[in-house]
């Protein structure tokens, strides 16, 4: 392939003609991309920028088959992956990459002017001259420019160094005709001419330039050149210049973000000023340096360094290699980059924003074809500022491979350089992966410790993450101070806020998971933040250190690297006791407003809430029980009773065994009600002995209503469970009178009625509950019960309907509980109708369901129901299994008729059920499938 001209596709030492504009820009893009693939959206947006076509795709699809055509014998060099395509060429068969490689060979070499020669001969006129209205071809060919002016600088310094002027000096008058005002081209012409014997015409070529620089600029060239001109005079053109306008360039590749790169290529073409913001550590300075390295003049000014705001134009007339003896120094530096076409990088703003801001508006409107990319942990403010926010570095999720996710690769690709080695395990990916995600994907703490690796294993290393700010630190100090520990980035950045910003943000790193603005701001109010907590933390969010997310609800967050720096700032100013205190207080505010609000129509509302800010709420109990705050624990875990009882949420159950095992709580005026909800987990978890104790434990000590509730509605289930039908109708019906869900209550009698037999009574006792079902939840219980009494009485179709109507309104409230059991009910109608092929799906399904959350009890319940309908199928051997293990366990409800025991089954355990449950379901959807008889095994 050759593109250092017009296109050219050479196959078997023929060229090949390549007709049409898009279909010979793909071809350009896929060789420029070096043997990388590039992915389908950048070839659509490539060919059509303004709107992709609805026959985009497979316009794109044709032009890539009909380019394997061209290629002929070399069609499978053109590969089809799932994000993309590639073309696999090697350096040798790509022109542009030989010109590349015989550069790096000429500067390690001797012999550099035969092979910068060669290099030169490569461009054949002017590159891809039909394809530059094409965004990615224009930038490329940007690119391939500089690679020439190297490429030509460097073969005329070595044909001088060889005693070859007289060769170069036509190269070197055309490189300078080409930019009269690079002094660099000046310096070498004159050299190619003394060397050449013509010394002056080299002086002559002095003068022009310090006239046509003085009329054009109003500036005087670099001391460079009076000292070339002294050496000429004195007839020694002394040692050729190092190769001019080299930036320093990273050391490592940069990983993950070739989107970012591309996006602000893009937006560099059309935005004036583009300010990459993102908080110390993310990337800023590398990904700009990238963009730099990939543009053509480029200059970059570091302002690391810089502290004093005045020394900013004398920075820049540095980077600029420029000189001012005399005059304002920023006029000066304006004045060159006014004739300069490309791109100015201005790193680390953050510090100096005021002169930073002053300089960039001085330099857009003095130098109109010039682009400024700047980056800073907050933008400028200036109002032609188009704000780039980066990223940290995507996570590894599951079943990905992760290798090949950046924040991983980033890991690995520095880890390889710390302590090489053979490629690590599956084990030692899986360690990595959580390291990265515990270091938020911020690529400084990820370089940093994997550096730590030639200090420790990786599972020490990942042990000691609890302290990432510390861990990852000391080393060699480097020209940037601040960047040789994570911490020092981050304190960087926290010592150019104000005091009041300073004081909400260790306010706010209490808060685990991120708060809501109402939450933000009320906590700035309770500190006494005036006049507007809000103002404060906007800028919290300017200055990258709170990062906002508008996916549905505004949530403020903060990377765990920052949090855990305002944690320690929050110690050391004495204000974590005050801070702890009020993050309690408002989890147990939030937690009596989700049980409040879970008991109305509104209940999705507060599922929402409670399951988005359980981190936050899960902290909180932590930190009230290592503080010994009872009474806090203690609303906490009542609150949310109703949210144990209906939901997923297993740790809820954690917390009210845990408080209800708690000597100090048998004194507390609330232990009752702490009993009652300890009483309802241990249920939940199938111990129906310690659930039957706690919650008479509970009704002993029970002084008010809601006490005596929260005790019978668990001693109810443990009474439903063992089948003694008479005493749950009395626990619920004196729990009805006791003014707090009675609905739940009333079932429960309705529900043990029909179990019971008594159909009619059943159905009277679910009629009173209708009206007094407020929410989602309630009116799922309701009409779940229903679903089971007309099951029970053989209305198969009407109890469909109740079912369907309970999964409904459960799914609508989040209450993932009744939707497992009304699923199981709808799942035994619908066996019963012959419809098994959707009762088998049903069925693996709230078997992994109750599994997965430890649910026995009903698990338990939902086996002898599969096996129920086995027995129908004639797959008696696993059905009598489902049957003997069920029998055998003490925490499986009892079967009213119980089910045929198979005498000498044996008793599995539940693993080896489950397996034996989920081979059963699998064979029998396949026969249904296959309308065929199963074949019986276990």
């Amino acid at each position: 392939m050759e593109v250092l001209g017009p296109l050219r596709l050479v196959v078997d030492g023929a060229p090949v003609d390549v007709p049409g504009p898009k279909r010979r820009a793909v071809l350009a893009l896929l060789a420029l991309a070096e043997g990388r693939i590039v992915p389908v959206d950048h070839l659509l947006d490539a060919l059509w920028p303004t709107e992709v076509p609805e026959s985009g795709r497979q316009a794109l699809h044709t032009h890539v088959s009909r380019l394997r055509a061209h290629l002929g014998t070399a069609a499978a060099r053109l590969q089809t992956r799932h994000d993309g395509y590639r073309l696999d060429l090697t350096a040798d068969e790509l022109d542009v990459a030989g010109a590349r490689s015989l550069l790096a060979k000429a500067r390690a070499d001797h012999d550099a002017f035969a092979l910068l020669r060669e290099a030169h001969a490569l461009w054949r006129g002017p590159v891809l001259a039909d394809l530059t209205d094409v965004t990615r071809i224009a930038t490329a060919v940007e690119g391939c420019a500089q690679l020439r002016r190297e490429i030509t600088d460097g073969l005329i310094a070595a044909g001088i160094a060889a005693g070859r002027g007289d060769e170069v000096c036509g190269l070197a008058a055309d490189a300078l005709a080409a930019d009269p005002l690079r002094e660099p081209a000046v310096l070498l012409c004159m050299r190619a001419l003394a060397a050449a014997g013509r010394a002056a015409e080299a002086l002559r070529t002095a003068r022009e330039f310090r006239r046509r620089l003085v009329e054009e600029t109003g500036l005087d060239p670099s001391p460079a050149l009076g000292e070339l001109e002294r050496d000429i005079a004195g007839g020694a053109a002394g040692p050729p210049p190092a190769r001019p306008e080299v930036q320093a360039r990273p050391t490592t590749r940069l990983v993950g973000r070739d989107d970012e790169v591309t996006a602000l290529h893009r937006l560099l073409a059309d935005e004036r000023l583009v300010t990459i913001v993102g908080p110390g550590g993310v990337g800023k300075t590398r990904v700009a340096l990238e963009v730099a390295g990939r543009t053509d003049a480029s200059t970059v000014l570091l302002l690391a360094p810089v502290t004093d705001p005045a020394a900013i134009p004398h920075a820049l007339a540095a980077a600029l290699n420029l000189n001012v003896l005399q005059g304002d120094v920023l006029t000066a530096c304006v004045a060159v980059l006014a004739h300069r076409a490309g791109l100015l990088v201005i790193d680390n703003c953050e510090h100096l924003l005021d002169a930073v801001r002053d300089t960039v508006e001085a330099v857009l409107a003095g130098c109109p074809d010039l682009s400024v990319l700047a980056t800073s942990r907050e933008r400028l403010g200036l109002a032609a500022e188009y704000t780039f926010r980066l990223a940290p570095l995507p996570l590894p999720g599951p079943d990905q491979d992760l290798p090949g996710v950046p924040s991983v690769a980033v890991f690995l690709d520095r880890a390889a350089r710390a302590r090489p080695g053979p490629p690590p395990t599956p084990a030692e990916l899986r360690t990595v992966a959580d390291i990265v995600r515990r270091l938020d994907g911020m690529p400084l703490a990820i370089e940093l410790a994997a550096g730590r690796l030639s200090t420790f294993s990786l599972i020490d290393l990942h042990r000691r993450l609890d302290r990432s700010l510390d861990l990852l630190g000391g080393g060699r100090p480097t020209a940037d101070a601040r960047h040789r520990t994570l911490r020092a980035t981050v304190e960087w950045s926290y010592d150019l806020l104000t005091d009041d910003e300073r004081r909400l943000f260790r306010q706010l790193s209490v808060f685990v998971d991120g708060v809501d603005l109402e939450t933000a701001e009320r906590v700035g109010t309770e500190m006494g933040l005036r006049p507007d907590p809000g103002t404060a933390l906007a800028h919290l969010v300017d200055a990258s250190m709170i990062d906002v997310a508008f996916d549905g609800a505004t949530r403020y967050r903060m990377l765990e690297t920052l949090r855990a720096y305002g944690l320690d700032r929050l110690a050391e100013a004495g204000e974590d006791e005050a801070a702890g205190e009020r993050f309690v207080r408002w989890a147990v505010e939030l937690a009596d407003w989700i049980g409040t609000v879970l008991g109305t129509e509104n209940e999705a509302d507060a599922d929402t809430v409670l399951r988005r800010d359980l981190p936050n709420l899960r902290a909180a109990w932590r930190l009230a029980r290592s503080r010994g705050l009872l009474d806090a624990a203690t609303a906490m875990v009542t609150a949310l009773n109703e949210a144990m009882s209906y939901r997923d949420l297993v740790e809820l159950r954690g917390w009210a065994e845990e408080l209800g095992d708690d000597p100090a709580i048998a004194a507390h005026p609330n232990a009752a009600a702490v009993l009652g909800t300890a009483a309802e987990a241990a249920y939940l978890w199938g111990d129906h002995p310690r659930a039957e104790r706690l919650a008479r434990a509970g009704l002993e000590r029970a002084t008010d209503a809601t006490g005596k509730w929260f005790c019978l509605i668990p001693l109810a289930w443990v009474e439903l469970a063992r089948a003694a039908y008479p005493e749950v109708v009395e626990h619920c019906l004196a729990a009805t009178v006791l003014a707090r869900r009675a609905p739940e209550a009333i079932g429960g009698a309705a529900l043990a009625s029909a179990y019971a037999g008594d159909a009619d009574e059943a159905r009277a006792l679910i009629e009173r509950a209708h009206g007094g079902g407020t929410s989602p939840s309630q009116r799922s219980w309701i009409a779940y019960v229903s679903g089971e009494i007309e099951s029970r009485a053989g209305h198969n179709d009407l109890a469909e309907r109740h079912y369907l109507s309970a999964i409904e309104l459960a799914r609508r409230s989040g209450a993932t509980f009744l939707v497992g059991v009304a699923t199981v009910g709808l799942l035994t109608v619908r066996a019963a109708a012959g419809r098994v092929g959707d009762a088998l799906r049903g069925y693996r399904e709230v078997i992994d369901y109750f599994a997965r959350t430890g649910n026995w009890t009903h698990l338990w319940a939902t086996l002898r129901d599969l096996a129920g309908l086995l027995r129908t199928l004639g797959d008696d051997g696993p059905a009598a299994l489902l049957v003997a293990a069920a029998a055998d366990a003490p925490d499986a409800p009892a079967a009213v008729p119980p089910p045929p025991l198979v005498p000498g089954t044996p008793v599995l355990d539940r693993t080896e059920l489950l397996e034996v449950a989920r081979r059963a379901i699998q064979r029998n959807l396949q026969a249904v499938a296959n309308d065929s008889a199963p074949t019986h095994a276990v």
